[in-house]
């Protein structure tokens, strides 16, 4: 056992009531929680537990550990923990568990929190279920068979006789936590499978739910900050008196870059009384930069650099049989190259943050996908310990990865110690949308070779651009095997497969984005799919099934029956193959990412230049869905996110800086925009669940694309894409 998780298991309930700041006496139930989810540093060898808590008079309060940021986590895990313990859910209150690995790996992102956390979560549940009954019993003296709980009370099969759960926390506490609890059948749920109402949903409408943005401290100073606009620059000599001179101003910092590849890029940030007074100040300071070795870097010039190591073989990251052989024997071959955009996250609240930085202590209050990332990034930037450093998780007003990444706290941080106040950083949004994480552009060369009878032989996909890893290592010039992974392990069975990875030096900072890398995967392969589809004279639709039916692969037949099973559904769903009126058509996309399946039909009409998305019909297999209403929202949300990507424009440089600046140069889809439709289909409920924050944005863009050659007869392989 290792060390920490023997200090947790000392942990007393008594200590833990302490801690978490609930009345003593009530009941916590603490499981075995699995280890790190997303690579972090030091969470690999670590096992931390989670708790509910029973108050006396049986109000229950549960926990989440996972950030709340639109996605509805913060109901759906407590809403099973709930089933299982058969808690009334009007009796729960959820509350937001602060950074601490007693609520194990806190990271919110890759689609993993229900897929990683529901069993484990339902155990909690049962757990206690069980610790309850069995108190029962031990009152009446009865076999624990006799007794069973429902809604908040423990009943006796013998007589009638019942005990709410309030009444038997005290005996319940005495007792020992089931290792193995016995989980429902799903035949016996409650919550799960059902449209609950979000826990924080009242909140929300009267607007009282707390963001990042919106939380206030006795005393706090508010900052307003100008990056180095160019990575790797640095701030001229500055003159601070013309900001210092305006009423209220506190100070000026300059904000150093820290090299924690959560770090700061550097810059000024101006503390002032208020926010308008901060940014007033910030514009008279007059920020001037040096640009640095970036300061050449143009997205034009890179994106034709970028297609220019993907015309030419580059270095082999992945082959198997013989692609020369195939190309050799092809009855036909066809090939297109393909290119993508950088992308920002710009989610509707920026990034922001309060700290406290003081002698003795840290406090934080943070929209955060990681709060324990931030607890390590502020504890090495102030020199302390991480377990040092209190973080209060705030509801996040979007995120899609960016908010995993702790620069803004870092500069909140240094601005509150030099000012000795707590401090709340907030980013305009110009700084949002110019300094943040990006997407990486791409550039792919896809090749492929049809036999007579129109079957796939082989498949060349060579692909550059800019790495996730370059964040951490700046030697990290080009894609690794596995960030390769969604072509070579595709579903299609092809046996000649070439996968290779061209050069492509980041040039600013790359990020996760909602489905990272599947983003451009998704569009390429789709439709380089629906081009081969056409070369063989079927339908996408038929072309998938064929090549489905290939695929001989005994570890891949799972998965190929739930793809199958998405795109079977979606076709009948959408009336694929039907005659369409001139100018409409609807086009396919079906992807795996992420433990789930996606497919999409979009129906689309063309008039001139002008593209309208009428209707979106999406299937998604991600297993078993918790909460059907929030599933519905989280694939409206990513069709509705993936359609800005393929019709708006991305994030463009000049001079190593970013072009864009707000909302109207880097726009979302507007209402007008959206499909006026969005029909939303769920199969393979038999399966275990799995995520859906992300697998359906993939498929949204190439079902456009797709839709738009059905329309026109005009075959598109840019994303955002080029009508004229």
């Amino acid at each position: 056992m290792n060390t920490q998780l023997k200090e947790l298991n000392a942990i007393t309930r008594r200590d833990f009531l302490k801690a978490s700041g609930l009345s003593a006496g009530g009941l916590i139930i603490g499981v075995s929680l699995p280890m790190g989810v997303l690579g972090a540093a030091d969470s690999a060898d670590f096992e931390p537990s989670a708790f509910i808590h029973i108050a006396k008079n049986g109000d229950t309060t549960l926990f989440c550990g996972r950030c709340e940021m639109g996605q509805g986590i913060s109901t759906a895990l407590p809403a099973a923990v709930a089933d299982e313990l058969e808690a009334d859910w009007t009796r729960v209150t959820v509350l937001q568990g602060d950074a601490d690995k007693k609520y194990g790996p806190q990271d919110t992102g890759g689609s993993q929190s229900i897929n990683k956390m529901l069993e484990p979560m339902r155990k909690a549940g049962a757990a206690g279920r069980e610790m309850l009954v069995a108190a029962a019993a031990k009152a009446w003296s009865l076999p624990v068979a006799d007794c069973y709980a429902k809604s908040h009370v423990v009943y006796n099969r013998k007589d009638g006789r019942k005990l709410p759960f309030g009444d038997l926390v005290e005996l319940a506490g005495e007792l020992p936590v089931p290792g193995e609890p016995v989980l429902k059948t799903r035949d016996q749920f409650r919550y799960i499978g059902q449209p609950l109402q979000r826990h924080d949903q009242d909140e929300m409408v009267v607007g009282k739910r707390i963001f990042g943005a919106d939380k206030k401290v006795p005393g706090v100073k508010y900052a307003a900050i100008k990056h180095i606009p160019v990575l790797g620059g640095s701030v001229k000599p500055l003159d601070k008196s013309k900001a210092m001179a305006i009423a209220g101003v506190v100070d000026v910092v300059v904000i150093p870059r820290f090299e924690n590849p959560y770090g700061t890029v550097g810059g000024v940030a101006v503390v002032a009384d208020n926010t308008w007074t901060a940014q007033k100040a910030l514009d008279a300071l007059g920020v001037e930069f040096e640009a640095g070795e970036n300061g050449s870097f143009n997205t034009t010039e890179y994106k034709q650099q970028l297609l220019r190591n993907v015309e030419a073989p580059a270095k082999v990251e992945f082959e198997k049989g013989s692609l020369d052989q195939a190309f050799k024997d092809a009855a036909k071959r066809h090939s297109a190259t393909f290119e993508t955009g950088f992308l920002s996250h710009s989610p509707i609240e920026p990034m922001a943050g309060l700290v406290w930085v003081q002698d003795d202590s840290c406090e934080i209050w943070a929209s955060t996908q990681d709060p324990q990332g931030i607890q390590r990034t502020i504890g090495a930037y102030l020199e302390r310990k991480p377990e040092d450093i209190t973080v209060h998780v705030m509801a996040a007003g979007g995120a899609f990865g960016r908010k995993f990444k702790c620069d803004y706290i870092v500069e909140a941080a240094a601005c509150s110690k030099a000012v000795g106040a707590p401090v709340q950083l907030t980013w305009s949004r110009e700084e949002d949308t110019r300094t943040g994480y990006y997407h990486p552009c791409s550039a792919h060369r896809v090749e492929a070779s049809l036999d007579a009878d129109g079957n796939l032989t082989g498949w060349l996909h060579r692909a550059a651009f800019p790495t996730i890893s370059s964040t951490f290592n700046p030697a990290s010039v080009q894609p690794s095997a596995d960030d390769l992974n969604a072509v070579s392990k595709h579903l299609y069975g092809v046996e000649n497969m070439r996968v290779e990875s061209g050069m492509a030096r980041a040039h600013t900072r790359i990020g996760w984005l909602r489905s990272v890398y599947h983003i451009f995967y998704g569009f390429v392969i789709n439709v380089f799919t629906d081009e081969l589809a056409h070369e063989a004279g079927v339908d996408m639709a038929q072309f998938l099934r064929k090549m489905y039916d290939n695929n001989k692969d005994p570890e891949q037949q799972e998965q190929i029956k739930r793809s199958r099973g998405v795109l079977d559904k979606v076709v009948e769903m959408s009336g694929y193959g039907k005659n369409m009126p001139a100018g409409h058509g609807i086009g396919l996309a079906v992807h795996h990412s992420f433990a789930s399946y996606a497919a999409m039909a979009a129906h689309v009409e063309v008039k001139g230049n002008d593209i309208k998305v009428h209707r979106v019909d999406c299937a998604i297999d991600c297993g078993l869905v918790l909460n059907p209403d929030i599933a519905t929202a989280q694939m409206e949300g990513a069709v509705t996110m993936g359609l800005g990507f393929v019709l708006h424009p991305g994030i463009s440089f000049a001079n190593g800086a970013v072009v864009n600046s707000n909302y109207h140069d880097y726009p979302i889809p507007s209402v007008g925009e959206a499909p006026t439709k969005i029909n939303v289909g769920f199969v393979g409920q038999q399966y275990r669940s799995t995520g859906i924050g992300e697998p359906g944005v993939p498929t949204t863009a190439p079902a456009v694309v797709n839709a738009i050659f059905a329309a026109t007869g005009k075959r598109l392989r840019s994303m955002p894409i080029k009508l004229a």
